[in-house]
């Protein structure tokens, strides 16, 4: 997967979203985790999904700079969307967007039941974005996040043929 999105705050700007690879985790993911999370996921979780034969692990970057990235894992079939962070300095540019819009472009090129996420309540701007992806809300996980014992939105998004149809 090798695409490109408008990134706003600049015409000229673009974004590419491809694979991650292991150098990303040095290159900004793991910055990026750190800095976004109050229990950031560990070098050995990441590179856990890196290996994953039924994943998928893609980043954003502008300018060979990581902004971003995604981890989805194929579970049972199903695709469960894991982690999505932007860098906070670039957040509400569509980089998330892209990631998701890019993870499910891959996700239905195989049969699958549909995508499944989980998202802090308080998280209003991912909520949107997820409302707008034909994502839609299926009940809470009551004290889902153990930093702060926040609930977590369940949300699923139908495979795409099924949600067409």
């Amino acid at each position: 997967m090798n695409g490109s999105a408008d990134v706003r705050g600049g015409a000229a700007s673009r974004l590419a979203v491809r694979p991650m690879l292991r150098a990303d985790l040095d290159r900004g993911v793991l910055a990026i985790e750190r800095e976004s999370y109050p229990i950031p996921w560990s070098r050995r979780m990441i590179e856990g999904e890196l290996i994953r034969p039924d994943g998928i692990c893609l980043v954003a970057e502008h300018e060979r700079a990581v902004m971003g990235y995604i981890l989805v894992a194929l579970q049972v079939d199903v695709w469960h969307i894991l982690n999505v962070t932007v860098h906070p300095l670039h957040r509400g540019r569509r980089i998330g967007e892209a990631l998701v819009r890019s993870a499910m472009a891959l996700g239905d090129r195989r049969e699958h039941g549909g995508f499944t996420l989980e998202v802090r309540v308080s998280n209003e701007r991912a909520i949107r974005l997820y409302h707008r992806l034909g994502f839609a809300s299926h009940g809470v996980r009551p004290r889902y996040y153990s930093d702060n014992g926040e609930d977590a939105l369940i949300m699923w998004r139908l495979p795409a043929e099924e949600a067409a149809g």
